[in-house]
């Protein structure tokens, strides 16, 4: 394990956490008097850390692996989505074991942090799944599929099979994020989710789905929208994240120029999400 910091002032604080969005690896702290900030990475490489250093500057050491594990199941209790879902980084079955006693009516899902990025609890990925929450629960007794765009850990997808999707697919352009989703599927016991490397820009849908879920950059659904909704059945569920507060209006203009109608927007400090329906 390797990590990489940089202090930077706190003017700056809004364009580091657009920087590293969706990287559960990332840690900005206020430094006491509230005037700088520290910036942290840490990487599964030593490669990674200086790529990450040639481009921002900053310092790169080597850690232990174990360290870092420890560090991050101490720092994150598990994320709990309304009374349905809750998430654990933790590897210890014990640990896994009591959350079952504990919330025995609640889906657990098994995200480690240090697998990748999108373990659930960045306020886009958060508001994805309480969307999903509700859905699930509109779509009770149906039969329902999910598409998950720009999957990251496909920890939207598990949740959506968990809560009663018949079948899902994951899609990421990243081969990382790929991989980690399949290791992913195979740690929460997982059947029935398809993963595939693909570019939401560059992609023509084959088929259509009742839900459908894209945690993405606002410039990025904005021109994927068009394709977006070519995989989306009439009457389909979208819930959309990934969108900051001033970019909220441009987006839903878009959204709504290709056939989407919003029934719910939440905004969640400076990120908004919304689901909608076409049309």
């Amino acid at each position: 394990m390797w990590h990489w910091s940089k202090l930077s002032s706190v003017k700056w604080l809004d364009a580091w956490e657009e920087r590293f969005y969706g990287n559960p690896n990332s840690v900005i702290d206020e430094i006491k008097g509230g005037k700088s900030i520290r910036v942290q990475i840490y990487c599964e490489s030593e490669e990674e850390a200086l790529v990450i250093q040639k481009q921002f500057g900053g310092s790169v050491r080597q850690l232990k692996m174990e360290n870092w594990a420890a560090i991050n199941e101490v720092a994150k209790p598990p994320l709990k989505i309304r009374d349905a879902i809750i998430i654990s980084g933790s590897r210890d079955e014990e640990v896994i074991s009591q959350l079952q006693e504990e919330y025995p009516k609640r889906h657990l899902i098994k995200m480690p942090a240090e697998m990748a990025f999108g373990t659930g609890d960045h306020a886009t990925t958060s508001t994805c799944l309480r969307f999903l929450v509700d859905i699930a629960r509109e779509r009770k007794g149906t039969e329902w599929e999910m598409l998950d765009l720009g999957c990251g850990t496909s920890v939207l997808a598990i949740a959506a099979k968990m809560m009663g999707a018949k079948a899902a697919e994951a899609h990421d352009f990243d081969p990382q994020a790929v991989r980690v989703s399949k290791q992913n599927l195979k740690l929460n016991e997982i059947k029935g989710i398809k993963v595939l490397e693909k570019d939401v820009l560059k992609w023509t849908p084959e088929r259509q789905w009742e839900v459908v879920a894209a945690n993405l950059f606002s410039s990025i659904l904005q021109e994927a929208f068009p394709t977006i909704v070519k995989a989306m059945l009439s009457g389909g569920d979208l819930v959309i994240s990934g969108i900051l507060k001033d970019q909220w209006e441009a987006t839903k203009a878009v959204a709504e120029q290709n056939g989407l109608e919003f029934s719910h927007v939440v905004t969640k400090g400076k990120w908004v999400g919304a689901r909608a329906k076409k049309r």
